[in-house]
């Protein structure tokens, strides 16, 4: 099987698990450097047992990650000296530079876990259709909303980002 977990694997994958909880938990409790410091230590855990010591080593030292790389270390280092807001942003780039060739391998997994995949496909699926009748078809948003089912998933989301553009107006009123 080409997408054989191992033991020492599953280790790795619930590190990186960990990492991403108390990051997440970090940044909702008003980026708490503690927990994302915790979540920092858990993930580079994860990632260097998951893909091995030599394998993670080669992925920060490629010159072709190197922008990736020097962001994300920055972005560690903002975090243990009490700016973890640009911080985590560093860390974000860099995360998203550096694994830039695993995204399709991720989206494999994660499609394959069953509540997970499921919320993904259909949360997809409802952006899809939302980006084909907006920009494709010219259609307003507020015309779209009248003629969606409120209880479907796209209307749903909709109804959401009808919501939060409205909220950001008020505010920037104000």
């Amino acid at each position: 099987m080409a997408y054989e977990i191992t033991e020492i694997k599953k280790i790795g994958i619930g590190l990186i698990g960990f990492g991403l909880f108390f990051t997440f938990l970090g940044i909702i409790l008003f980026f708490d450097r503690g927990l994302l410091a915790l979540g920092n230590i858990f993930s580079l855990a994860g990632v260097g047992i998951l893909l091995g010591w030599r394998s993670t080593w080669a992925l920060f030292t490629n010159r072709a990650n190197f922008k990736g790389s020097a962001s994300f270390l920055l972005g560690l280092f903002f975090i243990f000296v009490r700016w973890p807001i640009v911080g985590i942003i560093l860390e974000i780039y860099g995360c998203v530079f550096l694994f830039s060739g695993f995204w399709s391998s991720i989206k494999v997994f994660l499609y394959h876990i069953p509540v997970v995949g499921w919320i993904i496909q259909f949360i997809s699926l409802a952006i899809l259709q939302y980006i084909i009748l907006l920009v494709f078809l010219g259609i307003d948003h507020y015309v779209l909303l009248s003629k969606i089912d409120d209880y479907s998933v796209a209307g749903v989301i909709l109804v959401l980002l009808r919501f939060s553009t409205s909220l950001m107006l008020a505010t920037h009123k104000g």
